[in-house]
């Protein structure tokens, strides 16, 4: 008998050789019926694979993260089943899942296949589908793998062989189609119940441009047809919100040739934005003791020697700028960090100086591939709303614990209500990604996890996700239609003091190492600005928008009394303009409800004779008449509400 723990702490005993669909089995038939794959030790198996040790045991289903990733993984093997049935003698080189579903690379050798083709494919996998073949796995050795696949005369699965050691080879077969496969998979085909493929794109093999273009189908499935229809309203959704669309309607910022691929340009409306919202995070920033700093946007390649940088992500910057001094390099500045780690140097410092907190809006660099930018969520030049705090190890849990209070604060003064913690650890197996000992880094995944759980956080942990100096803190949030982004993030850091050989007088008159703690709210301006758009559909909290209100005269006769009550709105610190076009009314409403203006102020020759407005609210229609000094005060009133609530 092996003892089985399951996740509430029980333990339960099954004969050597039980598998997880047996331990959900003796649970419930119903959660049996659901169950896609098992965490094992915390390490994802297949629900049908034999357990021949004692376990700690989680059941993974459709609301599991990983559940989700196995259900697409074994529907991309379902693809290959069909596309091998329907066009033979394709070949196939890897077909993962991805955050929203799954692709596979394929060689058609020589036939095509377009978007007008996905019907019959989906037809074709949804027929084997419901044949509920088993995904059998089974272990192989390198030579009878070699033969194997050298019979099918499949180079692509040759190719991946030569970089497997024997022993640890697997095949995995579903009805007519075999693939070579470290898995997991779901029991059977029979949970994909619907499948929708997406879209169909040029992959180079192993991602080389020197290499041959193999086909790229990317799909989605789901164990419930309603699923797929939930999930094809939402992308509709988002084709609406998406940034890039309302960006441009908006006038908010733009993309230029001449000045480069992921270069944002920031028009009159976006850069009132952005400014906004820096002058926001500043605000809290000097109530939390926090010291403004600016540093160049370019460094000597030594500093990024220094700081490790230049060995991790060399590769990953823009080319080197030579000066003409011989042997003299400079990098377009990939991070802050190694600058504000220099400023710590510039004086010495106490114990009694401690904590200091230096604080920039830092535009970086960072050289991204052509087909990875989109729009502002990936990009090549952004400012983050950087600040590394230096103190000693006996302040460092409470000042990780003030910056997890300040990113909540801007979560909920942009109402992102539904987020989680995830706590980035190094990958024990890999060690040699990062800098710094294992005592340090203990040190440093230790206050983290601590001062998440002090602070009631709901938290996951990922390994392998840290930074290459230190262990994070990133904050997942789910925006208004579901969607999860990577916002603010907050790390603790104890190798680049080391590196750059950072001290402080302690109180026994010796010198000690600081510890040092990176945090980024907005994580960059960019992005954030991105899922904002999209979050809220460009409809700004008030006191963010650019414009909060449009005068709207009802014919030229009264744009004189327009510009007075914008004058006077402005007196009052809000923004807005008059539209002085020579349009009616009933147009000039329409053209702003569609830039999404919270108010619209109609005047006219009511309004202008008892020194008022008539006030209409984006979204919501007429809200009545008001003197200048109540409708300032309905403005006021609500962003007061807003903050206070924050």
């Amino acid at each position: 008998m092996i003892n089985i723990t399951l996740p509430d702490g029980s333990i339960r005993q099954y004969p050597k050789g039980s598998t997880a669909l047996d331990v959900a089995k003796s649970i419930s038939e119903g959660l049996a019926r659901n169950v896609l794959a098992a965490k094992i030790n915390g390490e994802i198996w297949d629900a049908t694979r034999p357990i021949n040790s004692d376990t700690k045991l989680v059941l993974l289903t459709w609301n599991d993260e990983s559940g989700k990733s196995t259900l697409w993984h074994s529907s991309a093997h379902l693809m290959a089943e069909a596309l091998e049935a329907l066009y033979p003698g394709v070949k196939f080189w890897v077909g993962p899942p991805v955050e929203n579903g799954f692709y596979y690379d394929i060689d058609l050798g020589g036939k095509t296949i377009s978007s007008d083709d996905f019907k019959k494919i989906e037809d074709k996998m949804i027929e084997l589908a419901r044949q509920n073949n088993a995904y059998v796995r089974k272990d192989i050795s390198k030579k009878d793998a070699v033969a194997y696949f050298r019979e099918k005369n499949d180079a692509y699965k040759l190719d991946l062989l030569e970089g497997l050691e024997d022993g640890n080879i697997t095949l995995y077969q579903q009805g007519n189609f075999t693939d070579l496969c470290r898995g997991p998979h779901i029991p059977n085909t029979g949970f994909i119940k619907a499948v929708k493929l997406m879209t169909i794109a040029g992959a180079y093999w192993k991602g080389d441009e020197k290499n041959k273009m193999l086909t790229r189908i990317y799909g989605i499935s789901f164990p419930k047809e309603k699923d797929l229809k939930e999930y094809l309203t939402l992308l509709e959704e988002a084709k609406k919100r998406d940034h890039r669309k309302l960006g441009k309607e908006l006038e908010l910022f733009a993309f230029s040739e001449k000045v480069g691929m992921g270069l944002p340009l920031w028009l009159p409306k976006g850069a009132a934005l952005r400014e906004r919202l820096i002058h926001f995070l500043q605000k809290q920033q000097i109530k939390s003791g926090y010291l403004p700093v600016a540093t160049p946007h370019i460094g000597n390649k030594q500093l990024y020697i220094t700081s490790g940088h230049f060995e991790k992500y060399g590769k990953d910057s823009f080319q080197p700028i030579n000066t003409p001094q011989e042997g003299e390099q400079f990098f377009l500045k990939p991070m802050n960090c190694p600058h504000h780690c220099e400023i710590y140097k510039t004086s010495p410092r106490s114990y009694k100086d401690l904590p200091l907190r230096f604080a920039e809006f830092g535009t970086v660099y960072r050289y991204e591939q052509h087909g990875e930018l989109h729009g502002l969520t990936r990009v090549r030049g952004f400012t983050q709303d950087d600040a590394h705090l230096f103190c000693r190890p006996d302040q460092l849990k409470e000042e990780f614990c003030k910056v997890i209070d300040l990113v909540l604060y801007v979560f909920k003064s942009l109402d992102f209500k539904d987020y989680t913690a995830q706590i980035s650890l190094r990958d024990p197996e890999n060690k040699a990604k990062y800098i710094g000992s294992d005592e340090n880094w203990q040190k440093a995944e230790q206050a983290i996890i601590e001062s998440a759980a002090e602070k009631g956080l709901k938290t996951v942990i990922e390994l392998g996700e840290a930074a290459f100096y230190g262990p994070k803190l990133d904050f997942m949030v789910k925006d208004a239609i579901g969607r999860k982004w990577q916002l603010g993030t907050i790390q603790v850091d104890y190798n680049l003091p080391e590196r750059f050989e950072l001290e402080y007088t302690g109180n026994d008159n010796m010198k000690h190492r600081p510890v040092m703690i990176h945090r980024a709210p907005f994580g960059s301006l960019e992005r954030f600005i991105a899922v904002l758009i999209e979050h809220c559909a460009g409809n700004f909290p008030l006191w963010l928008t650019p414009e909060q209100v449009y005068v709207l005269p009802i014919s030229e006769k009264y744009n004189d009394y327009a510009k007075k009550v914008l004058e006077l709105l402005n007196n009052s610190d809000i923004r807005g303009l008059v539209d002085e076009r020579n349009e009616k009314i009933g147009k000039k409403i329409r053209d702003t409800e569609m830039k999404k203006i919270p108010f619209m102020l109609i005047v006219g020759e009511k309004e202008e004779a008892d020194k008022k407005v008539s006030v209409r609210k984006h979204g919501e229609g007429d809200k009545g008449t008001f003197t200048i000094d109540e409708f300032e005060n309905i403005i006021k009133n609500e962003i007061e509400a807003k903050m206070v609530s924050s």
